[in-house]
């Protein structure tokens, strides 16, 4: 890791917000905003992401740290900027489940890594088809706490298939966790083990179609 990027992580891992905006700027005046995020930003979200999953972090690190990036990101690459089109259209989705954290922190690392990403926010799976035809949808990240909010991903994958839709679905959250098989038998394409993983594998499909 440059000089530059681990004075980044150490502002990032204390939520240095002032000292993050200033490294960021040095950052973009070598670079393109969207190279900064896919070089810098991205990699030193998912080395948090790991370091939680390690035990060394807190998950409020993680969800303030993604929180400054966002902020920052949205100023230089706004929802609307070409270099964030350049993605297929994905949402983000609380499947029958009232519980909306995990989903926030895995929006916020997705827009803070420059991803356009639609909140669908919480949804049954009946609406949630309409919606992603609707929308054109590609990429869905799926986040369950409860077991029967996990269960309801094979409906969905069963709707989406009847109705032709190209879906890749990546789940996360407690069950998957649990039983790690979970997600292979309920259809899913991927599954995450934290926020990070989302950006990761979103990547790695993108980057297959390519």
């Amino acid at each position: 890791m440059d000089k530059l990027a681990l004075e980044f992580y150490e502002a990032l891992a204390l939520l240095d917000r002032p000292r993050v905006e200033a490294l960021f700027q040095q950052a973009i005046s070598q670079k393109v905003p969207m190279q900064v995020v896919e070089e810098l930003i991205t990699p030193l979200l998912i080395r948090l992401g790991d370091e939680w999953s390690a035990g060394k972090i807190a998950l409020s690190q993680i969800y303030m740290a993604s929180r400054i990036c966002e902020d920052i990101v949205e100023r230089v690459l706004p929802a609307m900027a070409v270099e964030r089109k350049a993605y297929p259209p994905m949402a983000i989705v609380v499947l029958n489940d009232y519980h909306t954290l995990g989903k926030r922190i895995v929006l916020s690392v997705m827009q803070a890594s420059g991803f356009d990403v639609l909140d669908y926010g919480r949804m049954d799976v009946d609406a949630l088809v309409g919606r992603i035809l609707a929308d054109g949808v590609k990429y869905l990240l799926v986040s369950v706490l409860m077991l029967p909010a996990a269960l309801k991903v094979k409906t969905l994958r069963a709707a989406l298939d009847a109705r032709g839709a190209q879906v890749r679905i990546v789940v996360g959250g407690a069950p998957f966790l649990f039983d790690s098989e979970l997600w292979r038998e309920v259809g899913a394409d991927a599954m995450g083990c934290n926020a990070a993983d989302a950006v990761t594998i979103v990547q790695r499909w993108r980057e297959e179609a390519a």
